[in-house]
C-alpha cells in the first residue's frame, strides 16, 4: 500500500472546511493570561520554572538544566499567535538569560536549550545576535559527536558504560540540520545523518519500541541496551518513544530520505495502537506499567505526540494522513479539556499530568514546562494546517 507523497495543498484541501475540534484563539488567550502570572511570579532570570513539587512550589532550575529553553520558547509561540508585546518583550529576555550556554560541552541538550528559545526567536525575529548564539552552541553540540562511535554522547556516563546515547538525543538533530543550512558547514549535516543512522540500527525493537538508552564502546558498537525513566529495561517508556516519532519526523523533513519518514510511520504505529493507550489518548507514564489502568500519564508526551503527528500528516498519504491528523486533533482536544488544561491556578503553568521520572520519584504527575512547550508548538501547527499554511 503507498504510504507516502501526500503533497501539502492536497492534505489541507481535507481539513480546510472541517469542524474543528480545538477553539486555538481560547486556548490561546488562556494560556497567554496563565503566563503572564508566571511572569510577575520571576523577575532577575536566574532561574527557570520547570514544575510544580510535591508541596506545591515551583521546582526551578539555573540556567545549565536540560529544560530551561521551553519557557522562553513557549513564550515564543504565545507572542507568535498572539503578538502581544509584554510577552514578546519576556520571550527575549528569557532566551537571552541562557546566553552562557552557548560555550556549554558538557550537556547534550543544547537542542532544548538553545534552539526552542534561541532558535524561535531567530524564526520569528531575524536577530541576528541570536543568530550568532546559535552557531555558537551547535559548535558546542558537535564537540559531543565522535566519528569513531558515530553518535551523539549524551551522558558523560552510565554506570561505568563510557558512550551513553538516549533516544531523546534525536531531538538535537533539527538544531544541527539548521546550522549546516545557516553556516554552509556540512560537518553538521553529516553528524545528523550518522547519529539517526546509528540510533535507527541499534535501538528499535522488533515492535518498533525503542530502548531509552543504548550504550556503546569506543568503536561505535552497541554493549549495553537499557530504559532508565521507564518501567523495566524491556518497557516503553511513553515519553521516549515521542522523542524517536519527533525526531525521524525532522529527518524526513530534512532529508526526504524514505527510510526516516517509513521509521516515524512505525513508531506512530505502535504509539497510537497500542492495547495500553487510553480512549483519550494520552499515554500512561509508560506503555508497560503493571499498574495500568491504576497509573499515571503523561501529558508532554501526549503534546509532544501531537505536535510530531501533525507534521508527519503532510509527508504520507490521504488516508494515513487524515488518520494522524484526526489522532493529533483527539490528543490537544484532550489536553485543552478541564482535565488536564489549568485556565487558572496550577502555579500558572498550562497542562497538569506530566510524568518526568517516575523511576527517580521525580516529577510525577504534575505540571512540567517542557508539556506546555510541546502543546502550544502543536497548537501552532494544528492553526497553520487548518488556515492552509505549511507546518514548519
Amino acid at each position: 500500500m503507498k504510504r507516502f507523497c501526500l503533497s501539502f495543498s492536497v492534505f489541507i484541501s481535507l481539513n480546510l472546511f472541517a469542524q474543528h475540534k480545538v477553539d486555538v484563539a481560547k486556548q490561546m488567550q488562556l494560556s497567554l493570561n496563565q503566563y503572564k502570572g508566571m511572569l510577575g511570579e520571576f523577575s532577575d532570570y536566574s532561574v527557570f520554572p520547570q514544575s510544580i513539587k510535591p508541596d506545591g512550589s515551583i521546582k526551578t532550575y539555573k540556567s545549565d538544566w536540560w529544560g530551561t529553553g521551553f519557557f522562553g520558547g513557549g513564550l515564543w509561540y504565545l507572542s507568535e499567535y498572539t503578538k502581544d508585546a509584554e510577552i514578546t518583550d519576556a520571550a527575549d529576555k528569557w532566551t537571552v538569560a541562557l546566553h552562557k550556554e552557548q560555550y556549554n560541552k558538557n550537556t547534550h541538550d543544547l537542542g532544548f536549550m538553545l534552539y526552542c528559545s534561541y532558535g524561535n526567536g531567530y524564526r520569528l525575529t531575524h536577530n541576528s545576535a541570536y543568530k550568532s548564539v546559535l552557531l555558537n552552541g551547535a559548535a558546542s553540540l558537535a564537540t559531543r559527536f565522535n566519528p569513531n562511535v558515530g553518535l551523539i554522547k549524551s551522558w558523560n556516563g552510565y554506570k561505568g558504560y563510557k558512550y551513553p546515547v538516549i533516544i531523546d538525543n534525536m531531538m538535537n538533530l533539527e538544531y544541527l540540520f539548521w546550522a549546516s543550512k545557516v553556516s554552509g558547514n556540512k560537518k553538521y549535516y553529516d553528524i545528523c545523518i550518522s547519529h539517526a543512522d546509528k540510533t535507527l540500527q541499534n535501538h528499535f525493537r522488533p515492535d518498533n519500541s525503542s530502548y531509552h538508552m543504548v550504550c556503546y564502546d569506543s568503536v561505535g558498537n552497541p554493549i549495553h541496551k537499557n530504559t532508565v525513566q521507564g518501567y523495566s529495561d524491556s518497557s516503553a517508556w511513553a515519553r521516549g518513544q515521542t522523542w524517536g516519532l519527533y525526531g525521524y519526523t525532522v529527518m524526513y523533513r530534512e532529508t526526504k530520505d524514505k527510510k526516516y519518514l517509513e521509521q516515524a510511520i512505525k513508531i506512530a504505529d505502535f504509539f497510537m495502537h497500542h492495547p495500553n493507550l487510553p480512549k483519550d489518548k494520552v499515554p500512561y507514564w509508560d506503555f508497560n506499567s503493571p499498574l495500568i489502568p491504576n497509573e499515571v500519564r503523561d501529558a508532554s508526551a501526549g503534546a509532544i505526540a501531537a505536535s510530531a503527528l501533525l507534521e508527519l500528516s503532510t509527508y504520507v498519504d490521504k488516508g494515513l494522513g487524515k488518520t494522524y491528523y484526526h489522532f493529533a486533533e483527539d490528543v490537544l482536544q484532550s489536553l485543552s479539556s478541564d482535565t488536564y488544561f489549568a485556565a487558572e491556578g496550577n502555579q500558572h503553568f498550562l497542562l497538569k499530568h506530566a510524568t518526568g521520572h517516575k523511576p527517580a520519584k521525580s516529577e510525577i504527575d504534575t505540571a512540567i514546562i517542557y508539556a506546555d512547550y510541546y502543546y502550544l508548538e502543536a497548537l501552532i501547527r494544528y492553526d497553520r494546517l487548518n488556515k492552509g499554511k505549511k507546518v514548519v
